[in-house]
């Protein structure tokens, strides 16, 4: 890991929710020493709305947000990375693919937020609670520092 920059890969299945939440939270609470990418095993292929809202409310650039595939992160092109970070139980139980670099890896599991049932404004409550939880753990993952990820 260097000094001067962390890269991060978050990983969860559908790369439409969680994973990037986590994304936008390390890249504007990084300050320019994280940078955060974010990818899915079996991506939807868009990004839920309910996700793009709530980073809307809380301030996050969300141009350029797309799910996308893991796969282009074990190209020999992709940026190498530091850390891997698995937000969701599935995605941490799945074989993946051999990182560049072989990053540290770490699994930090939240409920999923486009699981939640009944109104809109019920399901826009659930993304803002998990968007919190997660909230809470990238600023821990940030104060500790990568070579203490596993202490978050």
């Amino acid at each position: 890991m260097t000094d001067t920059n962390t890269n991060v890969l978050v990983l969860c299945t559908g790369n439409s929710a969680r994973s990037v939440l986590a994304e936008c939270l390390i890249n504007d609470l990084g300050c320019g020493k994280w940078t955060a990418y974010s990818a899915g095993s079996h991506p939807t292929g868009k990004v839920n709305p309910l996700s793009i809202e709530v980073l809307t409310e809380k301030g996050h650039k969300v141009e350029g947000l797309r799910s996308k595939s893991w796969d282009e992160f074990a190209q020999p092109n992709a940026p190498k990375m530091d850390l891997v970070i698995t937000v969701c139980d599935n995605a941490a139980g799945e074989v993946c693919p051999i990182w560049p670099g072989h990053p540290s890896k770490l699994h930090i599991g939240f409920p999923d937020p486009a699981a939640a049932e009944g109104t809109r404004e019920e399901r826009l409550a659930e993304f803002r609670n998990v968007y919190s939880m997660i909230e809470a753990k990238i600023r821990k993952l940030i104060e500790v520092g990568p070579a203490r990820a596993g202490e978050v």
